[in-house]
């Protein structure tokens, strides 16, 4: 029976990332070994968008309130783009300190996951 599943970020300064989810995110962790953080992850969602090729993938994390979230993360100096508006959601990224970035947004779809409301 499938009971979860394992979102891998690639980075190029894996430590400072690891960081910033566990101090700034304040997402708990598990060490697996030699330092090695496994992070306890919000529920989550999947979606298969269409695209030119496969193995494609991304990370968005969800909230109720961006505006609020954005207003939280500049007091950590967290560094967020600009808010844009889809027909899915209001968005922004978020940059890590490797240099990748990973999505934040607030979303106007029906959610496949429980909320507490």
């Amino acid at each position: 029976m499938i009971f979860g599943a394992h979102v891998v970020l690639a980075s190029t300064d894996a430590e400072a990332d690891r960081a910033f989810l566990r101090d700034v995110l304040g997402f708990a962790a598990v060490d697996a070994g030699h330092g090695w953080l496994i992070f306890a992850l919000p529920p989550a969602e999947a979606a298969i968008h269409p695209a030119e090729t496969n193995n494609g993938y991304e990370l968005y994390l969800m909230c109720d309130n961006l505006h609020a979230e954005i207003e939280t993360l500049t007091r950590k100096n967290v560094t967020c783009s600009a808010v844009e508006e889809a027909r899915w959601g209001s968005i922004c990224y978020i940059s890590l300190p490797g240099g990748g970035r990973i999505g934040l947004y607030q979303p106007k779809h029906p959610l496949a996951i429980a909320t507490e409301q």
